[in-house]
């Protein structure tokens, strides 16, 4: 069975230490250290994992982070690279599922900041896996949209998610879209169908979880 989310995490290792430490990603206002030790945190640090969905954690978590930021660049990336087995999201069991998108999602943040950048041509199998939590955060992101918005993935899958009133239509590979849905619209390959003002909307909103 292929292993997607160890795939990401070697390319993306490999990329951010060929790159170094100061290179910009698609997330303003952080390089290539500020994403290597929130992956660090995400997966080691557990006590403080939490403030990056939980707004009362974020400021202890974003000391950590910045604790962790602060280590020697081999150091960071081995972390990256290696994760712990004893970690709820990097262990044998719960690799795959908890951390394809993680990784896929990061390692075009660092993909796609840079010029000539053009999107991967990703195995059906990876697409297929980028899909079913792709679904999930559809619905988390477009849950109070002021919109209908019919999200399809061709040969995938589709639902439709929003508050209702206009009807939009939000479509791309699994990839582009789960890009999209986490807040990086600007360097999604997507269609959107619909009324101006509203694709519009769409394509600035805060997304994400």
């Amino acid at each position: 069975m292929p292993r997607y989310a160890r795939t990401e995490r070697e390319a993306l290792a490999d990329l951010m230490w060929e790159l170094g430490p100061d290179a910009p990603t698609v997330n303003e206002g952080w390089t290539t250290r500020d994403l290597a030790a929130h992956l660090v945190v995400r997966e080691r640090r557990p006590d403080a994992a939490g403030g990056i969905l939980l707004p009362p954690l974020r400021g202890y978590g974003e000391r950590v982070r910045l604790r962790v930021a602060a280590l020697p660049w081999a150091d960071l990336i081995g972390r990256v690279r290696r994760p712990p087995v004893w970690s709820p999201l990097s262990n044998p069991l719960t690799d795959e599922l908890a951390n394809t998108m993680e990784f896929f999602i990061h390692h075009e943040d660092v993909r796609r900041v840079r010029s000539g950048w053009l999107p991967r041509d990703l195995p059906a199998g990876l697409q297929a896996r980028l899909w079913k939590p792709g679904g999930l955060l559809a619905r988390t992101a477009l849950r109070r949209f002021p919109a209908d918005v019919l999200v399809q993935a061709p040969g995938y899958g589709e639902l439709t998610v929003g508050r209702g009133g206009d009807r939009l239509r939000l479509v791309g590979a699994p990839g582009e879209l789960v890009l999209f849905l986490s807040g990086r619209q600007r360097v999604a390959r997507v269609q959107i169908d619909g009324p101006t003002a509203a694709a519009d909307r769409l394509r600035t909103a805060r997304l994400g979880f």
